[in-house]
Order: C-alpha cells, then structure tokens, then sequence
C-alpha cells in the first residue's frame, strides 16, 4: 500500500484506482456479510485487486485497438 501510494502521482491515482477501489467499496458492503472483519476485509482487498487487474487489461486492449486504427505499429 506503501508504494501505491508514493509511486503514483495524485492523478494517476484518482484515474486508475479510486473508480476500483469506490466500486470494490460498495460491493464489499452490499453482499460480504460474512460476520468477520478479517474475512470482509480480505474479500475487499480481493475484488479491488481483481477489479483493477481488469481495469488494466481493459486499458491495455483499448490501447492496442487505438493503435491499431492510428495505423502505429
């Protein structure tokens, strides 16, 4: 968490994580009801990896697509 933090820019990370984490925040809350803060809080830290992991791959096809109609190699 550490070095999220002093590694990447206040921009970048309001535009790569905080969609992530604000999402993962909400499903926590929604549906772990698992009665046990250690439990819910490794089910939130999960679906904020697994949700930013997407985010990324999404980022890197989208990326690919545009380089592609640029024509750029």
């Amino acid at each position: 968490m550490f070095t999220l933090m002093t590694r990447l820019t206040v921009r970048e990370l309001l535009l790569r994580q905080a969609p992530a984490l604000l999402l993962s925040l909400l499903v926590a809350e929604l549906f772990y009801k698992w009665h046990s803060f250690l439990l819910e809080t490794g089910g939130f830290l999960l679906t904020w990896f697994v949700l930013d992991a997407a985010g990324a791959a999404l980022a890197r096809l989208s990326g690919r697509r545009e380089q592609v109609r640029s024509g750029v190699s």
